[in-house]
């Protein structure tokens, strides 16, 4: 699977640098905190990092109010989503399609049968009622991206905590991917960490990496109440994962809420910018309820010819459930998004 965010590739091919547009990361860069932290945890880079974040840990669990015991962290979200897996082996998994590729990709790793759930076109690629119908008594896993990525489409609460319902009369595993849950106006009424109390089919998965603009240092976290568990996680891990410079980097990012007020805004009127704009050009837009949007353009090569003009987007026409034509574009500053826009408008003739 290819992702976004391969600037090197960009910068091989075209010997320039690109702006980013492929990677849905904050675009106010690492807060100064967080630099700060790194440049002082490099007197303690030659020592080995604490194998179980003990430290981050504890500020994660005061931060959400939650034991620590219930609390792991991983190289990025992507590190736990292989691990849970390999702990789990499950033989027969539910996905939907289009969504984040690792979950595939970890189930791949481990020859678990998978089922597709079809998100269409026709419905907005949300997820309904009829979900749940998939969900049996020969599946052992179900992942839901919240929102959905590439998609940016918030499943309903109710059917969400239907879905939860029903994996726990079941004893389906339910992972709960939260990472772009932080950029939504309405955060506290969608996530649904308070579940995990009662719940211990549950992992909520979530990360440093889109809002902190961490994705360089590779910090992810999740949390689950089933303690024998995580006992197996840990052990189908590779010791020392989160790097000292990492936990450092994650600690003091917990302290930058006047960064996190400041991104939330510049995302919310920045993705209406984005929309309207789209929409005001004939481009189909869709979801986009996250820190990026999501919409088809018809216009050949529309992504190539972007990148001759020195902006990369994502194509997602790699994702099951997509063709051609599906894009996927990061909000950035105002400047950066008027960038785009104007390059969309020359490519259309507009």
């Amino acid at each position: 699977m290819i992702h976004g965010g391969d600037t090197v590739g960009y910068e091989i091919k075209y010997g320039r640098q690109a702006i980013d547009f492929s990677a849905n990361i904050s675009p106010l860069g690492l807060p100064e905190g967080v630099k700060k932290a790194i440049i002082n945890s490099l007197k303690n880079a030659d020592k080995y990092p604490d194998p179980l974040s003990r430290k981050l840990r504890e500020k994660l669990s005061i931060y959400f109010g939650i034991d620590e015991k219930y609390i792991l962290c991983g190289n990025g979200a992507a590190d736990l989503i292989f691990a849970l897996v390999f702990a789990l082996k499950p033989k027969k998994a539910l996905l939907t399609a289009p969504t984040f590729a690792e979950y595939e990709e970890a189930l791949n790793a481990v020859g678990a049968d998978i089922e597709k759930y079809i998100l269409k076109k026709e419905n907005n690629f949300l997820i309904d009622e009829s979900f749940i119908d998939s969900i049996n008594e020969e599946t052992d896993i179900v992942f839901i991206c919240q929102p959905n990525n590439p998609t940016g489409q918030l499943t309903d609460k109710v059917i969400l905590n239907n879905i939860i319902e029903k994996c726990h009369n079941l004893g389906v595993f339910l992972v709960i991917d939260e990472c772009f849950v932080d950029f939504l106006d309405n955060e506290n009424e969608v996530t649904v960490i308070d579940k995990i109390q009662e719940y211990k089919n549950i992992f909520i998965l979530k990360a440093f990496t889109k809002l902190y603009a961490m994705a360089g240092i590779r910090l992810g976290y999740g949390f689950c109440t089933d303690l024998k568990l995580i006992e197996n996680i840990n052990k189908c891990r590779q010791p020392w994962s989160v790097s000292y410079l990492a936990q450092e980097a994650g600690i003091a990012a917990l302290n930058e809420k006047e960064y996190v007020k400041n991104l939330k805004e510049l995302i919310k009127n920045e993705r209406v910018f984005l929309k309207e704009e789209l929409k005001a050009l004939g481009i189909e837009v869709f979801g986009s309820n996250g820190n990026f949007i999501f919409f088809y353009c018809s216009e050949e090569n529309f992504d190539e010819k972007l990148r001759e003009k020195g902006i990369m987007i994502r194509d997602c026409s790699n994702y099951t459930g997509l063709s051609k034509g599906y894009y996927r574009i990061a909000v950035k500053t105002h400047g950066e998004n008027e960038i785009i826009i104007n390059a969309v408008k020359e490519i259309l003739n507009k």
